[in-house]
């Protein structure tokens, strides 16, 4: 992936991640437990001391929205948690250094997408319109339990002004267990095109599947198994910062289907605490 990245740290109770941010800016998503950020000089910040972002994060990313913390390029960063937790660090190679950030989860825009056993939850914490970055956009999709995401197929690997963005695309799964069974489900990438990605797989917590190119969709959650999954997205420089897609041919046609339907009442999973307003 030239442009897109992504690392997922699991920290033990008391443990410190020391991160260079080198040439991409990141954002740092808790996806189990909280975290303490502090940013040495050179985030962005001209003539700032070191800062601390405290995040409070989340018991698991079925519970609810998150906060997060936004680190520039040419940045360094410790990352710390005093009770352990899991980690998303979403990354764009980029060129300008914008400053360090909080982002508190009560400003995040929660979205439900689709209808019938095509709804989905869309948790926009840094999609194009809403937070400011130079590269990176990030959000979190959440799909109930033998309902189809990320559909219909469609691609963004072809830069056409005002039509579709080129972007490269990182999803990172995890899948709710079923009392002590895990979860599975399957994601599906056809060659389009501009590419020849053909991948047919199936998905358990932790796991990734990188988009270069091609149609994606569907992401099938399995019945009982509720789905989460990151997308991280990012594009070459010398285009605007949007998320521009378009539709396979074949299946455009269902989202005529959903202004009939009603949207999936398990939906959302989870809401804004009162507590996610302030940092």
């Amino acid at each position: 992936m030239g442009f897109a990245a992504l690392r997922v740290l699991e920290l033990a109770p008391g443990e410190v991640f020391r991160h260079a941010c080198g040439d991409r800016e990141w954002i740092v998503l808790p996806l189990a437990g909280g975290c303490t950020i502090r940013c040495g000089e050179g985030t962005g910040s001209a003539g700032a001391g070191p800062q601390v972002f405290e995040l409070r994060g989340r018991e698991s990313v079925f519970c609810g929205v998150s906060d997060f913390a936004y680190l520039p390029r040419d940045g360094q960063a410790e990352i710390g948690s005093a009770a352990g937790g899991r980690f998303a660090l979403v990354g764009a190679r980029c060129e300008n250094v914008l400053p360090a950030r909080y982002g508190a989860a009560g400003g995040v825009p929660v979205e439900i997408r689709g209808a019938g056993h095509c709804t989905r939850q869309v948790n926009n914490f840094a999609a194009a319109d809403v937070f400011d970055c130079d590269r990176l956009i990030a959000v979190e999709v959440l799909t109930p339990g033998g309902n189809w995401s990320s559909y219909p197929p469609h691609k963004h690997d072809e830069f056409d002004p005002g039509h579709e963005s080129r972007l490269e695309e990182v999803y990172y799964f995890e899948i709710a267990p079923h009392g002590d069974t895990p979860g599975v489900g399957y994601q599906r990438v056809t060659p389009s095109p501009a590419g020849k990605t053909d991948i047919l797989t199936e998905v358990r917590t932790g796991d990734a599947v990188l988009i270069p190119d091609g149609w994606h969709g569907p992401s099938i959650a399995a019945p009982g198994h509720d789905m989460y999954y990151l997308n991280v997205m990012a594009g070459p420089p010398g285009q605007p910062r949007e998320w521009l897609i378009r539709d396979h041919p074949d299946h455009a046609w269902i989202r005529g289907t959903w202004s009939g339907q009603d949207a999936d009442p398990r939906l959302p999973l989870h809401r804004h605490r009162a507590e996610d307003e302030t940092p």
